[in-house]
C-alpha cells in the first residue's frame, strides 16, 4: 500500500522524475538499513496481509505495524524499532505467496539486527485458502498442524533468545462474500481458527495480544466490527488497524 514509480532508462542524475507507471507496492525495495543507537531493540512483525495492510489508506503509514512504531517512539519506550516482515497470503505452512513461515523464519526474522521480539499473527490463510478459488484441490491442514508450525516457531525464538509473542487470528465471517473468491470462510474453517487462537491463549507464547477480541463484533463474534471492516469482511480498515495496534500492552509486547 505504497506508490512505486517507475520509469524508463537511466535518470538517477534527474532533480525530477515524470512517472512512466505507478503500482502499490515495493516491487524491488527489500530493505533499509539506518545507523541505531548502541541500545537498539527491534520488534519484528510476522504476518501475512493484515500486517502487510492490506485495504488501508495509500502512502499513509496506516497498518497496524506503524500505528504501533508510533506508539514505541511517543510513549519513551526507548530505542524500538518495528520491522514489518507481513507479506501478504502468507501461510505457515505451505508456500505460494512467498515461502511459508517456517522456512523464512531465520532470514525475515532471526537475522534482523538487534531483534528482542517477534509477534506472530499467521495462520488465517492456511484455513482459509484450501477449497476455494485459491486452492481448490488442496489438503486442508488441521489446527493441530498449524499449532505445531507455532510450536516450531516458538522452539526457534527461544533457542535464539528472542520473546515470541502470539496474535490472535481476527474474525473472518462472510469474508469475499460475492466475489469469486467466496468459500474461503465456512463453520468447519471457523472452528480451526477458534482452536488456533485457544493455543495461542493458552500461555505457549511469551505474551499475548488479542487482535480477535480488538476487532470483533460483541453481537457476532465471527464477525469483524463493522466500523473495522474494509468492505471484504477480513481486512480491517484505517480505524480497524489503529484499533489492533492501540490494543497492544507494550509490557506484553517488550517484557518489561
Amino acid at each position: 500500500m505504497q506508490t512505486a514509480y517507475f520509469v524508463g532508462g537511466n535518470h538517477t542524475g534527474d532533480a525530477d522524475i515524470k512517472p512512466d507507471a505507478t503500482m502499490k507496492g515495493r516491487a524491488f525495495l527489500s530493505e533499509i538499513l539506518v545507523d541505531a543507537q548502541p541500545d537498539s531493540r527491534a520488534v519484528v512483525t510476522f504476518g501475512d496481509s493484515i500486517t502487510d495492510g492490506a485495504n488501508s489508506k495509500p502512502d499513509t503509514n496506516h497498518r497496524w505495524p506503524d500505528v504501533l512504531a508510533e506508539r514505541l517512539q511517543k510513549e519513551g519506550a526507548g530505542h524500538v524499532s518495528v520491522v514489518n516482515e507481513g507479506i501478504s497470503g502468507a501461510r505457515v505452512l505451505a508456500d505460494r505467496m512467498g515461502d511459508n513461515a517456517l522456512a523464512r523464519f531465520d532470514r525475515d526474522v532471526l537475522a534482523q539486527p538487534h531483534l528482542s521480539t517477534v509477534v506472530l499473527m499467521m495462520g488465517i490463510n492456511d484455513i482459509g485458502w484450501p477449497g476455494c478459488a485459491l486452492a481448490p484441490t488442496e489438503v486442508a491442514p488441521t489446527a493441530d498442524a498449524i499449532i505445531d508450525g507455532y510450536k516450531q516457531l516458538i522452539a526457534r525464538a527461544h533457542l535464539h533468545g528472542v520473546r515470541i509473542v502470539g496474535a490472535t487470528l481476527t474474525p473472518f465471517e462472510d469474508t469475499f462474500h460475492g466475489t469469486p473468491l467466496f468459500g474461503y470462510y465456512d463453520e468447519t474453517k471457523e472452528a480451526k481458527r477458534e482452536a488456533v487462537n485457544a493455543f495461542i491463549r493458552s500461555g505457549a507464547f511469551d505474551g499475548v495480544i488479542d487482535f480477535d477480541a480488538a476487532t470483533r463484533d460483541p453481537a457476532d463474534p465471527k464477525h469483524i466490527l463493522a466500523k473495522y471492516d474494509s468492505g471484504d469482511h477480513l481486512h480491517p480498515e484505517d480505524g480497524g488497524y489503529r484499533a489492533m495496534a492501540e490494543s497492544i500492552d507494550l509490557k506484553v509486547l517488550l517484557g518489561n
